[in-house]
């Protein structure tokens, strides 16, 4: 009875302790968490270029400088117009700069630093095991600063298409995540970041018990280089045999869908898609201009976007492009001018 009632009282307080503990990780760090809330402009693909669908959205980030919010590019990729909202209520609008769309993380640069900033640790993901306590922070179904509480469950990696040096990691967490916890934070019991919250493996639309996170190794690899400069443009590689349909010059092109207006792309003159089509399984806009060309460079399939990149995000000075675009059957030029952007994940 006695060896009972010890084991007991053991159990209690060590649930306890991890209880307090937990609680004590949320209060000291959830004021560089932040809550992301965006508008976005998308053509309602009708056929006719000037209606436009206004479109709101939220997701969630950490605060990792004074000025710059880690989140996921899937949250903010084609947003027109970002707000970030703090703990305390403050919001402060931003812009989109960096971004790796297949690790799905980005980087957005603040118009000013909050007023009382409390910036985030970043943590070393390679030394995370599976079996980890984690806790994840976020607004989920627009519940902000709402925490869940779980373990690594996996880590799963491929190579990144653009840089076969680096490799595009996720953790998987049985930590409940839903819609709104994008791009949150995930802390180790250390409260470091050692991920960003991605998306969920589900059926029913809900959360079943398996989640995503970028590693935070892999979102500084890819942010911290200049792979990862933001364009604001969303466009596909032409198929040869669509090339021929749309009478591109060549044997393919990059077909563009949609343009953030106050970015570089929109900045150029770029023009996205405007009548809604399937082809095949696949939906796309038609009517948007076609990029048949970036200087020396003629795009004609994937081997060449991917040169493309590279070429792009390794300008290391004040650069002036010189794009031929196929625009309503006419080629024409456009000139873009390309600034170099400086890390900023520590």
């Amino acid at each position: 009875m006695k060896k009972t009632l010890i084991l007991t009282v053991l159990t209690v307080l060590t649930y306890s302790l991890t209880a307090q503990s937990l609680a004590d990780l949320f209060e000291a760090n959830k004021r560089s968490v932040v809550t992301v809330y965006i508008a976005e402009s998308v053509s309602e693909g009708t056929g006719d270029p000037r209606t436009f669908t206004d479109n709101m959205g939220m997701g969630s980030g950490v605060l990792i400088r004074d000025n710059v919010v880690l989140t996921a590019s899937h949250v903010v990729a084609s947003a027109e117009q970002i707000m970030v909202q703090f703990y305390d209520g403050e919001t402060v609008a931003a812009k989109t700069f960096r971004h790796a769309r297949e690790a799905d993380v980005a980087l957005i640069r603040l118009d000013y630093p909050p007023k009382n900033p409390q910036v985030a640790v970043i943590g070393n993901s390679d030394e995370t095991r599976i079996g980890d306590e984690i806790f994840v922070v976020g607004a989920p179904m627009g519940l902000p600063y709402s925490l869940s509480r779980g373990v690594i469950s996996g880590r799963h990696s491929e190579p990144n298409q653009f840089n076969d040096s680096k490799m595009v990691e996720f953790f998987q967490t049985d930590a409940s995540i839903n819609t709104g916890n994008s791009g949150g934070p995930m802390f180790n019991y250390q409260g470091e970041v050692i991920g960003i919250v991605s998306s969920i493996l589900t059926r029913s639309g809900g959360f079943e018990g398996i989640g995503f996170a970028a590693t935070s190794g892999v979102a500084r690899a890819l942010l911290t280089e200049r792979s990862s400069r933001f364009f604001g443009i969303e466009a596909m590689v032409l198929p040869y045999e669509m090339a021929q349909i749309l009478n591109v010059p060549q044997e393919s092109g990059w077909m563009v869908q949609h343009v953030v207006k106050d970015s570089p792309a929109g900045q150029v003159g770029l023009k996205g898609g405007f009548l809604r089509v399937t082809i095949g399984e696949e939906e796309v806009l038609l009517g948007g201009d076609i990029i048949l060309q970036v200087d020396d460079i003629k795009l004609i399939g994937e081997d060449s976007l991917m040169k493309l990149m590279v070429y792009l995000n390794d300008v290391n000075s004040t650069v002036t492009h010189t794009l031929k675009v196929l625009r309503a059957g006419q080629i024409i030029d456009l000139r873009w001018i390309s600034k170099d952007f400086q890390p900023t994940v520590q």
